[in-house]
């Protein structure tokens, strides 16, 4: 109890002597905001980046092996590039295989091809660079195509080829701009297509990476009547095969053998040949985000730190200056029964007030900044920075007051109250 009663009693000194001082108290303060600020916004630019960069690359999916030509990244420098194309595509008779040869691990295999820039017509409206993504059945088990009006497509639809389609908000805004796009009709590559869904609005992206707002899915079959599929790699549409694991595998671990086994045994390779494909997963595209932005990240805040330690030893000046007038003060708080402990707590508590006040003001200023209205990359503003900010406004505060309120403690009574 004697604690907190010291401990709040040291609060309202702190808050008096800024409150006396309140010019010397808002100067000392703007160095810490503008280092805080600086900090945090680095933070929260390059947390949003991330984030939006990551969403940009939602369409690779979660927990999903491709199977394909080409690695996502490179492990094998010395390997030569040529290889890589020397390497066949992916096959319609793979994808079945793998359909009847997978074990439990997998929840969906499917297959797919796309191509861009497209033009899709009706009548004098037309919009042009779609992509045309011919998908199996399993698709919507593979990857995330969230469907707001109609519905996916049949079994039937998709073993008879029929020209049906599912297209993305803007293209059916474009071509359809009176009524709804359901039920309608459209040209491609001189074929009539029937919508018979449409995906929600995905918005602008970052990164250009393909968007479900200018995609439109047909099934696989009706794919392969518009494009030749490529057998060599080299010439044609190239499929991919893709096989949703469950979250039991951790890391997928099982799938991926099981898949690197069943494909070496269809492509009859024998145990010392390399593999010729590539099982790629998402994490390896997300692993190398998570890595450049730690880099950018940890850049940012060896700048910001330089502006933080600029306000750090403006508020260690502002606090030997506040010791040297308050001298006398001290002296008569000593004679009167004032622990040592308490005359540090008082400085202490009065330099982590003022590093409090302007880490508080640069996270405010940081929070005015993400409420600008942004499409390409909106601002967020995340728990784990305020809390950041905080913190290492109480860690300046307390480097910077410690030394002050030290030589506070210690000063002699007699000399203190004589020094006036």
């Amino acid at each position: 109890m004697k604690a907190l009663r010291l401990t709040l009693e040291s609060f309202r000194f702190a808050w008096q002597a800024l409150k006396s001082n309140l010019l010397r108290t808002i100067l000392s303060l703007l160095g810490v905001t503008v280092g805080i600020f600086a900090i945090i916004s680095v933070f929260t630019v390059v947390d949003s980046l991330e984030a939006n960069v990551r969403q940009s690359m939602s369409f690779v999916g979660d927990k999903v092996i491709y199977v394909m030509k080409m690695p996502w990244t490179f492990d094998q420098p010395d390997y030569p590039w040529w290889r890589y194309f020397q390497r066949p595509a992916p096959t319609v008779r793979e994808y079945q295989l793998l359909q009847r040869s997978l074990s439990d691990n997998q929840r969906g295999v499917a297959i797919y091809a796309a191509t861009g820039g497209n033009t899709l017509r009706v009548g004098s409206n037309s919009l042009q660079g779609c992509a045309l993504m011919g998908v199996s059945y399993d698709y919507r088990n593979v990857a995330d195509l969230p469907i707001e009006e109609g519905r996916y497509f049949t079994t039937q639809e998709v073993e008879a080829a029929r020209n049906v389609a599912i297209v993305g908000a803007d293209i059916a805004s474009t071509l359809f701009p009176n009524g709804s796009a359901l039920g309608q009709q459209f040209k491609a590559r001189g074929l009539t297509f029937t919508i018979i869904g449409i995906v929600k609005k995905e918005g602008k992206k970052i990164l250009d990476t393909p968007s479900n707002d200018t995609n439109c899915v047909i099934p696989f079959g009706a794919f392969s009547k518009i494009f030749a599929l490529s057998t060599n790699g080299l010439t044609g549409v190239t499929p991919t095969i893709a096989v949703k694991g469950r979250d039991e595998d951790v890391g997928l671990l099982d799938l991926e053998y099981e898949m690197k086994g069943l494909i070496r045994n269809i492509r009859t390779l024998k145990p010392r040949e390399e593999d010729n494909f590539a099982l790629n997963r998402p994490e390896m595209l997300t692993n190398m985000v998570g890595k450049l932005f730690s880099v950018i990240g940890i850049a940012g805040a060896v700048i910001g730190s330089f502006a933080m330690l600029v306000g750090g030893f403006g508020i260690a000046n502002i606090m030997f200056v506040s010791v040297k007038e308050r001298t006398n003060i001290i002296g008569i708080q000593k004679s009167l029964g004032a622990k040592n402990y308490f005359i540090l707590f008082q400085f202490l508590f009065e330099a982590i007030f003022l590093c409090l006040i302007g880490g508080a003001a640069g996270i405010f200023l940081v929070w005015l900044i993400t409420l600008v209205p942004q499409d390409a990359m909106p601002l967020t503003l995340s728990a784990a920075n305020i809390t950041l900010g905080l913190t290492v406004s109480v860690v300046i505060g307390v480097l910077a007051g410690i030394i002050p309120a030290v030589l506070a403690a210690n000063l002699d009574p007699v000399i203190a109250i004589r020094s006036k």
